[in-house]
């Protein structure tokens, strides 16, 4: 692509391109490109203008070099299908349009036109409001109407213009925080699978989605997402698809029933025949789920849509009252333009979203504003240990063999059953048995993934197995050969241990070393800080090493070789106490407790099942997202309660100088609408100051 550089400083740099028009597809797939480049940390592409904003670190030449190859056609993949980019165009036209046709009616046409056609516009509110009557509901509509109706009896029809032209833009701005909140929800939700098990004649191949077909056949093991839309060919399984229906229960899927891209196997496996090969109508049925369900709004929300509704009675009444002891109609007609319902139905909404929205900036997805409220409001945090507070990529660190077999052996076998299985360790072991070169094709067998405790197989007509110390000395009965019972008393205690036995007998114990993030300590101190009292770590891993890791990241309580079930019971216990409870894990293992809890954070690179049960998922790279999100939803609890104050505050003392003739009914509507404008405005700018990157204090909660 050939541009130009607009400016330029270090770590920045301002393009044009040189094209004669950018539409909004172009400009997503630039900016999806350009943030795919080696050093580019953000871009903001401008398709009005055809400009982008790169901020980059290190040398500029790799995004120059990136720039001067790129093509819309070849990196149109890159780009995701629906963005907000186009949303956010239909909106501000309409915006623009609003005031612009409001400001040209008031300059040129004269007053008997502006009359009919506030008129006419008024058939609309009224109706509504007829409409709530008769149906025995005195709603914000019924109010809508009064004030354009008395407005237009008193033949003041400038103020009644004025109030359906706030009245419109307010359903505008409320309009797009609906569908902004549920697009970028259901963008949160979309698929993150770049490559499936392809099923031939005599293997399995793995290969990019893009090159499976309908008609091919696909293999999903346990923990593994369903990438395309299908019907089942062979094998059984129970699928989460809560993505698609809302329906928390898992369901059986047998030889002839259907599933649907993106939702997760939770145990068993199968083979997908495929029937739509771009996972067709996913996302309008993630958009159909949303709007369907309440899962978006927080309590907060909930709470200002019903106060809005309530105050609507005593605003009536209010109004009634002031003209039966003035008799009065510009002071009754003074109370009835400050309705309150304005400001609380739309400024709470967006304030949400704009904490959402900010939280997405840092690598955060949270899947409602309830869950932002339940993180502000929490006092205990639970993690699990391997891939959440330990990196998500351990690596293998040796390899020690028992019972005449060689190292290399065992970790070829010990790759062969663990390359299908969404973890950590499991890719660890993958990842170091292609490092060496160990080719374990032909080692391919059926096997059986039992959740939480390991892997079982048969190869060459001997059971294997390999997993936990639990899994294979105590529920399977393995033993280790009894000369080397000395060598496997001496296996390095530094490391975690993964369990290999061939016919009931110990054949290798592969060494990870899982060492801990290095921000492990100081985020859980910071989350102390900002009010967590109780910090957990559970692991299935031994005590001792348990609480090596206890003692060095500093959490309050520990928890040793614990099941999925001990997690899930863990956190009903605090919560059955009064506890509010956000619990951290990224494997199968962790989804009961994910689930359990008042609030469930997966980490991005963990097993698809975890990423779909969890309410919130955050990057692996950094645990001090955490605190950021907590410091954010806190931020947002105390924007809420600040909002209330002001709405309630702004709008009595409206009413008070209407009542004592101080202002007209004009004017106390034009402030009144003027107000809720500007808190709607002031709700969707940062809670947090990136730029100086230093901690908020704590704000009140609701």
């Amino acid at each position: 692509m050939k541009c130009t550089i607009l400016h330029e400083c270090p770590g920045r740099l301002r393009i044009h391109a040189a094209a004669p028009a950018m539409s909004l597809r172009q400009a997503d797939i630039l900016e999806a490109y350009l943030k795919k480049t080696s050093g580019v940390e953000g871009v903001k592409v401008y398709d009005r203008t055809g400009d982008a904003v790169i901020r980059y670190t290190g040398s500029r030449e790799p995004v120059l070099r990136a720039l001067s190859v790129f093509s819309y056609d070849k990196a149109e993949a890159l780009a995701p299908e629906h963005s907000s980019r186009e949303l956010n165009r239909e909106f501000e036209d309409k915006l623009v349009f609003t005031v612009l046709r409001r400001a040209g009616s008031k300059l040129f046409l004269p007053m008997s036109i502006r009359t009919f056609i506030a008129v006419f516009r008024s058939i609309k509110y009224i109706k509504a409001g007829l409409s709530a009557l008769l149906h025995g509901h005195l709603a914000v509509s019924v109010l809508d109407a009064t004030a354009v109706t008395v407005s237009m009896l008193r033949s003041d029809f400038e103020t009644a213009s004025s109030v359906m032209f706030m009245l419109n833009l307010g359903e505008i701005l409320e309009d797009w925080t609906h569908k902004k909140s549920v697009a970028d929800l259901a963008g949160a939700m979309s698929l993150n699978v770049d490559k499936v098990w392809l099923k031939t004649a005599d293997s399995e191949v793995l290969v990019p989605i893009g090159d499976v077909k309908a008609g091919d056949c696909i293999v999903v093991r346990t923990g593994g997402m369903i990438p395309l839309d299908g019907k089942v060919d062979s094998g059984e399984a129970t699928v989460n698809q809560a993505s698609i229906t809302g329906e928390s229960l898992p369901v059986p899927k047998s030889a002839g029933s259907y599933v649907y891209a993106g939702t997760v196997v939770e145990e068993g496996e199968f083979v997908v025949r495929v029937e739509k090969a771009v996972g067709g109508g996913r996302y309008d049925r993630i958009v159909k789920m949303i709007e369907e369900s309440e899962k978006l709004k927080s309590t907060a929300e909930d709470k200002a849509s019903r106060l809005a509704d309530r105050l609507v009675p005593y605003t009536l009444g209010g109004t009634a009252l002031t003209y039966l002891l003035t008799r009065n109609t510009i002071k009754a007609l003074a109370v009835l333009m400050v309705d309150f319902s304005c400001a609380l139905k739309l400024s709470m909404p967006i304030a949400v979203l704009s904490a959402m929205r900010e939280s997405s900036g840092y690598h955060i997805s949270v899947k409602g504003g309830r869950f932002m409220e339940a993180v502000a409001n929490a006092d205990t945090v639970v993690f699990d240990k391997t891939g959440t507070l330990t990196y998500a990529t351990p690596t293998v660190a040796k390899v020690v063999s028992f019972d005449g077999y060689s190292a290399s052996e065992m970790l070829r076998l010990a790759a062969c059953l663990e390359e299908h299985y969404p973890h950590s360790i499991a890719n660890a072991v993958v990842a170091e048995a292609k490092r060496l070169g160990l080719d374990h094709k032909e080692y391919h067998s059926q096997v059986e993934y039992v959740v939480a405790h390991g892997i079982s197989s048969t190869v060459e007509d001997k059971k294997v197995i390999i997993g936990s110390a639990h899994f294979v000395f105590e529920d399977e009965g393995c033993v280790v050969p009894e000369a080397e019972q000395e060598k496997f008393n001496t296996l390095p205690e530094e490391y975690s241990h993964l369990y290999l036995c061939i016919a009931g007998r110990l054949a290798a114990v592969i060494c990870i070393s899982d060492p801990l993030r290095k921000e492990a300590k100081e985020a859980i101190q910071a989350l102390h800080a900002c009010g967590i009292s109780k910090v957990v770590m559970m692991t299935g891993d031994s005590r001792r090493t348990a609480e090596a890791v206890a003692r060095e990241v500093g959490v309050d309580q520990f928890y040793a070789e614990v099941l999925p079930e001990d997690k899930a019971n863990f956190v009903r216990q605090e919560k059955a106490a009064g506890r509010k409870v956000i619990m951290i894990g990224d494997g199968v293992n962790d989804t009961p407790a994910l689930s359990e809890a008042d609030v469930g954070i997966a980490i991005n690179t963990g097993a698809a099942i975890a990423r779909e049960i969890a309410d919130v998922t955050i990057a692996s790279e950094d645990l001090f997202e955490l605190v950021t999100l907590r410091k954010i939803s806190q931020a947002l609890m105390g924007r809420i309660q600040r909002n209330y104050r002001f709405i309630v505050g702004f709008n009595l003392m409206l009413i008070v100088l209407g009542v004592t003739g101080v202002i007209q009914p004009t004017t106390s509507a034009l402030l009144h609408n003027a107000s809720t404008l500007g808190i709607s405005l002031d709700s969707m700018t940062d809670l947090l100051d990136k730029d100086k990157e230093k901690a908020l204090p704590e704000t009140e909660s609701a």
